[in-house]
């Protein structure tokens, strides 16, 4: 069922029963206003309602009519509850019933006297009420379409609209499009909607990844999330099981939201993806955002803490709420040992932060999908490996054969334009065992800075390999640190690519 039939049916529910203060959290009037409509005309009853721009008028009846009440809704209430029993008198323009002062005082004294008169006071707002007023009331929530409504909505663009403009946009991207831009207000999506339509005399199907990236320029940004732009093409060398994982994920994560509830699952949460440095973690969050059609956020969590106390924690809530809006989105978190490792028992802000961060990773229902990399897995605290909180675990080790092949000849034709034979391949091959990527992709790169300085010189396998050669490798820069992360790989994380002999 549809967040606004929820709504619609509790708040039904509360003014037969003349609750005397019904308050509709929602920061969306204009639904609202239809919602009470809608019941006013099904039910058979009339209500006042004030607002600041039209004043008074009634909603439900056989006609309309409205009446300046020079902004003084209190006062318009007293009289007409004094007056009539069994009134219902909706206010969309309120203010200061937040705190104890004396508005909030008198709309006290209005709200017990809708209880003496069997009457209800209906306010819409997004504010919180001061405590004394919300003993008195039920709340009803109005949230933000949900995905089966955005789909509706959307459906409803379409059809007003494809007698004038090209659609191409199928039922089945419908249903994506409304994947892609839940979290929006109906306003916000009439906007989106209405640009995309405007900007491409249209609604094609190759536009649909891009809807997603106007999002975050709806919602204020934070300086810890910063948006990642992405290339236009990615090659990813072997990484065979982490895709081959990633193309079936897919379809669960842009699935609708009545067939995920059908099967009782959530959203794929995410992976964390440890493994030897230099060996594709990073570029991994590109390909999964790239791939999936996502926009790529990058979340340094180092950036939130504070020397001011309670700021740390609320720059993590603000971060996060961000993320929430601009879902569905890839999140990466990048090195996460550096900062999560801080949590240690002298560390009561580290303690916090962490606490938050695994709350909303374990609890929220955002489709944000997470991509946390790490080259010591050793200083991750334990909570973060509990079953929900990743959907799987995965190790990237030094490229094997068929994968250095790969990457050699990927760079070999990007930086230096050239093709290798079988043989210089082959010995390329072999010279850069226990090499990682990032080794590969420097030591070929320096070679192609040799064109920058002096175009007209002929690149030599001698070259390549004397610059290979002069690269000092992971595996003896760091062959300790090498050593540990191949042995964790091994027992408890998958590996991103087919087993091979290196």
């Amino acid at each position: 069922m549809s967040n606004y039939s929820v709504a619609k049916e509790e708040l039904l529910i509360y003014i037969k029963a003349r609750v005397p203060f019904i308050v509709i959290e929602s920061s969306e009037r204009e639904r609202v206003e239809k919602m009470l409509g809608e019941l006013a005309h099904e039910n058979h009853f009339t209500a006042d309602y004030y607002t600041d721009a039209k004043q008074l008028c009634t909603i439900g009846g056989n006609g309309s009519s409205s009446q300046d009440i020079n902004h003084d809704p209190l006062k318009y209430g007293f009289d007409k509850l004094k007056k009539h029993r069994n009134t219902i008198f909706a206010i969309g323009d309120i203010t200061k019933i937040d705190s104890d002062n004396a508005y909030s005082r008198e709309f006290l004294n209005l709200l017990y006297l809708a209880k003496e008169t069997a009457s209800s006071v209906i306010i819409i707002t997004a504010d919180t009420i001061w405590s004394r007023l919300s003993v008195l009331g039920a709340m009803v929530k109005l949230d933000f379409p949900n995905q089966g409504e955005i789909a509706t909505i959307v459906r409803g663009f379409v059809d007003e609209y494809k007698r004038a403009f090209t659609v191409e946009w199928t039922d089945k991207e419908v249903v994506r499009v409304a994947t892609l831009l839940k979290g929006l207000s109906e306003i916000q999506l009439d906007n989106v909607l209405s640009a995309e339509i405007i900007a491409n005399n249209g609604l094609y199907s190759k536009n649909i990844d891009k809807l997603v990236r106007k999002k975050d320029r709806l919602f204020g940004g934070v300086g810890a999330v910063q948006l990642i732009p992405l290339p236009d093409k990615i090659s990813v060398s072997g990484m065979e099981n982490l895709k081959a994982w990633l193309t079936m994920k897919k379809d669960v994560f842009f699935a609708d939201d009545a067939m995920l509830q059908k099967f009782d699952l959530k959203v794929p949460k995410g992976i964390l993806l440890a493994g030897v440095p230099g060996c594709g973690k990073s570029f991994c969050a590109k390909m999964i955002a790239k791939e999936w059609g996502l926009p790529l956020y990058k979340f340094d969590i180092g950036n939130l803490f504070d020397k001011w106390m309670g700021e740390s924690e609320r720059k993590m809530r603000e971060s996060l709420k961000f993320i929430d809006n601009v879902a569905p989105c890839v999140l990466w978190i990048d090195e996460i040992e550096k900062v999560l490792s801080t949590s240690d028992t002298s560390n009561d802000t580290g303690n916090r932060i962490l606490g938050q961060f695994l709350f909303w990773l374990q609890e929220s229902l955002s489709r944000v999908f997470l991509v946390a990399t790490a080259n010591n897995i050793e200083k991750l605290p334990a909570e973060l490996f509990r079953k929900g909180r990743f959907s799987e675990i995965f190790f990237a080790d030094l490229p094997n054969d068929r994968e250095r092949a790969d990457t050699i000849n990927l760079y070999a034709r990007k930086s230096l334009h050239v093709e290798f034979s079988p043989e210089e391949l082959e010995n390329l091959v072999d010279i850069t065992r226990g090499y990682s990527y990032s080794d590969i992709e420097t030591a070929i790169k320096e070679v192609s800075h040799t064109l920058i300085i002096n175009p007209d010189t002929e690149i030599s396998m001698g070259m390549i390999v004397s610059q290979i050669q002069s690269i000092l490798p992971i595996t003896k820069s760091n062959p300790e640190l090498v050593e540990k992360c191949r042995a964790w790989g091994r027992d408890k994380a998958i590996n991103v690519s087919k087993k091979e002999e290196n």
